[in-house]
């Protein structure tokens, strides 16, 4: 019988599912493998369920003569080396689609905490500071109706964000590669607008690109820079595209009015001057974590991976060359 491992904790019932059909080494305990560890468990393994902290290199596929899929838990690639799997005639899989909206949710709760400055108001609160049951100047924060947004990077994920900054009778400005088409562009009441420019004139600037090496800290400083004082960075794609050291300096000097943040660089350590700064919404990495999604997530990475063991296309190819 083929062996598919499976690299963190999953559902129970995906689990049962997928050992209908294969031999499964589940890593029940859920910690991260150190690279020996998951060298040993792939040795002679035909398929591979990952996750974005799951590293697949030229090292590790070098003891693994017998794979054949990769399948990622993730829409992001970037924990996997394409280039050595095609070399090697392994598929490569992710799961798009289903974690759209998931993840727009949490992208709008960050710009929404961070606007209206929840967690300062809830650590206030808990704090026992609330003293006056009502002032004039309690924690004023940022209207997000009428405002300006500007999202950097319009795939599926971005244009879902811009879907929702329609109900806020928000103004939609975005940057991408390539330019959506007309039609598309009309039907989300967006207009594209060259990067400087973006950034200098959005209220809230949103981050939703994947992360490459070609967009590592795609806005650092000197970009922050032509953010306006008043605007709010939002950042639920990946850790690196954004400088963290230098979002940390501006938050600090006020010279932007915050951030909502949900991936770091170095995730799960994190540059610790996060910790200290008030005007920084923080979350562990949790853009698609409702159990619906990360289920749906997880059943479509059991499809992709059970589809290239039987000898069929995957319905998520990433490497469609390899087959």
């Amino acid at each position: 019988m083929k062996k598919v491992v499976v690299t963190r904790r999953i559902f129970p019932e995906v689990v049962e599912a997928l050992r209908a059909c294969v031999d499964v080494d589940h890593n029940e305990d859920d910690h991260l493998w150190p690279a020996n560890e998951f060298a040993r468990r792939i040795a002679g393994a035909h398929g591979v369920l990952t996750t974005i902290m799951d590293r697949v290199d030229e090292a590790l596929l070098a003891g693994a003569a017998n794979l054949k899929v990769v399948s990622n838990i993730a829409v992001g690639t970037n924990n996997i080396d394409i280039a050595a799997c095609t070399r090697r005639g392994i598929r490569v899989t992710n799961t798009p689609g289903v974690l759209n909206d998931t993840t727009a949710d949490l992208t709008w709760a960050l710009l929404m905490a961070a606007a209206r400055r929840i967690a300062e108001g809830d650590a206030f609160v808990r704090r026992g500071d609330w003293k006056v049951g009502f002032t004039m100047q309690s924690p004023l924060g940022t209207d997000v109706h009428h405002a300006t947004v500007g999202i950097i990077g319009m795939g599926r994920i971005g244009q879902a964000i811009a879907r929702r900054a329609r109900g806020f009778d928000m103004r939609i400005v975005y940057n991408n590669r390539n330019r959506l088409p007309p039609g598309d562009e009309e039907r989300l009441g967006a207009s594209w607008m060259d990067m400087h420019e973006l950034l200098a004139t959005a209220d809230f600037v949103v981050v939703m690109v994947p992360y490459s090496p070609a967009v590592h800290h795609l806005i650092g400083a000197a970009e922050i820079a032509r953010m306006k004082p008043t605007a709010i960075l939002v950042n639920t794609a990946r850790g690196g595209v954004v400088d963290d050291a230098a979002l940390v300096e501006a938050l600090r000097a006020k010279r932007i009015a915050g951030a909502g943040l949900d991936v770091f660089e170095g995730e799960p350590r994190l540059n610790a001057g996060f910790l200290d700064l008030p005007n920084a919404v923080l979350t562990p990495h949790i853009g698609s974590a409702t159990r619906a999604t990360r289920l749906a997530m997880c059943e479509m990475a059991v499809a992709n991976v059970l589809a290239v063991l039987e000898g069929r296309a995957p319905p998520n190819p990433v490497n469609p060359q390899a087959a």
